[in-house]
C-alpha cells in the first residue's frame, strides 16, 4: 500500500467518510496518548498484532473500538475463553447439521439443487436453501475468518483476554497471523488468504491471568503497557469526552473535580483490585443523577467513606477495607 493510501489513526475521534456498515456507530470517548497512537500506527504499518497489557479497566478493549470507529472499519470481536481454540476464530463446520439435512432429504425426497452461494461476508444459509451436497453451506466464519475474506478494506479484529485460553492457543495463532496469512478449510478444500494490502488490524488484550505469554508469540507482536490515567487532567478529559459522546448532561465542574481528586486519592490505597476507568465513570454518573439532586461536592470532600462504593469495589477484602476511613 502506497504511503498516501496508508491508513493512519489520529486518535482525535473524527470519523472517516463513508464508514463500513459493520463499523461501530457510536463515537468512542477514548483519550489517546502520543506513544499509544504511534504504537497503533506502527502495528498497522508492519502488519503485526498489537498486544496490550494493563490493569483491568484501563481501556485496552475500548482502543479497538476507537480505532474501528475513527477509521470507519468493520470490527470483529473475539472473546477468548478457557476452552477457546485458534480454529474457533477462523471457522466452524457443522457436520451434525449436515447429517441431519441428509436424513431430512432422504425422508422428504431429494430437493432441487441449490445454487452455490458467493463470497458474501455473512455465510449463514437459510434452512430452506441448505444443500447437503454443498459443504460450503455448513461452514461459518469466525472473527478472523471474516476479516481474512475482505478484499477492498481491512477490518479491526479484537482478540480479548487471550491469556484465558490454553498456552497452545497463542502459538497456534502464529501460523495464521504471519506470512502467507492464510488458512485451509479442510471440509471444503478452500484456502482463505488475506489480501496483501488489507490484512486485518489485530489488537490483542491480556491481563496476565496465567502468567507470561509464550516467547515466540511475544516476538511476533508489538507490545504496549497501558497505565491507568492517574493524571487528574487526563481523567477529567476522559469524563468530558465520555459525556460528549453520550450526549447527556454532564456533572458540574466542581463535582467532577472533587470526584477525580477523591477517586485518585482512594485508588492509591492498597487495593487487591483497584477500580478502573469504567468503574469511575459509573461512580461519577451515580454521584451526578442517581438521587433527585446531584451529590454535593462539599459533602463528597468531607466524606471519609466513599458513597456508592458498590460501584468501585468488587472483592470482599476491598469492600471491607473501603468501609474504613483512609489513614
Amino acid at each position: 500500500m502506497s504511503l498516501e493510501n496508508r491508513l493512519t489513526f489520529n486518535g482525535d475521534g473524527r470519523r472517516a467518510e463513508s464508514p463500513h456498515p459493520k463499523s461501530p456507530t457510536k463515537p468512542e470517548p477514548y483519550v489517546v496518548s502520543e506513544p499509544l497512537k504511534k504504537a497503533v500506527n506502527l502495528a498497522m504499518y508492519l502488519k503485526r498484532p498489537l498486544l496490550l497489557e494493563g490493569d483491568a479497566g484501563c481501556g485496552k478493549t475500548r482502543l479497538a473500538y476507537a480505532v474501528a470507529y475513527e477509521l470507519g472499519l468493520p470490527l470483529y470481536r473475539w472473546d477468548v475463553r478457557s476452552s477457546t481454540k485458534a480454529q474457533d476464530g477462523l471457522y466452524e463446520y457443522d457436520a451434525i447439521l449436515r447429517l441431519h439435512d441428509v436424513e431430512v432429504q432422504k425422508t422428504q425426497g431429494a430437493a432441487a439443487q441449490q445454487p452455490e452461494l458467493g463470497d458474501e461476508d455473512n455465510d449463514d444459509v437459510p434452512s430452506e436453501n441448505r444443500d447437503p451436497g454443498n459443504a460450503k453451506h455448513y461452514r461459518k466464519f469466525g472473527p478472523l475468518g471474516k476479516a481474512f475474506r475482505l478484499k477492498d478494506h481491512p477490518a479491526v479484529v479484537l482478540i480479548d483476554e487471550i491469556d484465558k485460553a490454553d498456552l497452545d492457543f497463542p502459538n497456534d495463532l502464529l501460523t495464521v497471523l504471519d506470512e502467507p496469512w492464510e488458512f485451509i478449510i479442510r471440509e471444503t478444500g478452500e484456502t482463505v488468504t488475506a489480501h496483501p494490502d488489507y490484512k486485518p488490524i489485530v489488537i490483542i488484550t491480556s491481563n496476565k491471568e496465567k502468567g507470561n505469554l509464550p516467547a515466540p508469540f511475544l516476538r511476533r507482536c508489538l507490545y504496549r503497557y497501558l497505565d491507568f490515567p492517574s493524571d487528574p487532567k487526563q481523567l477529567k478529559t476522559i469524563v468530558q469526552q465520555h459525556y460528549a459522546a453520550q450526549e447527556i448532561d454532564s456533572p458540574s465542574a466542581t463535582l467532577t473535580q472533587t470526584a477525580v481528586s477523591k477517586f485518585l486519592a482512594e485508588r492509591d490505597r492498597n487495593w487487591f483490585k483497584p477500580p478502573g476507568t469504567s468503574e469511575f465513570l459509573d461512580w461519577l454518573q451515580a454521584l451526578h443523577d442517581f438521587e433527585a439532586k446531584p451529590y454535593s461536592a462539599k459533602q463528597l470532600k468531607k466524606d471519609t467513606i466513599l458513597p456508592y462504593r458498590e460501584l468501585l469495589f468488587k472483592r470482599q477484602d476491598d469492600w471491607r477495607n473501603s468501609g474504613k476511613a483512609a489513614s
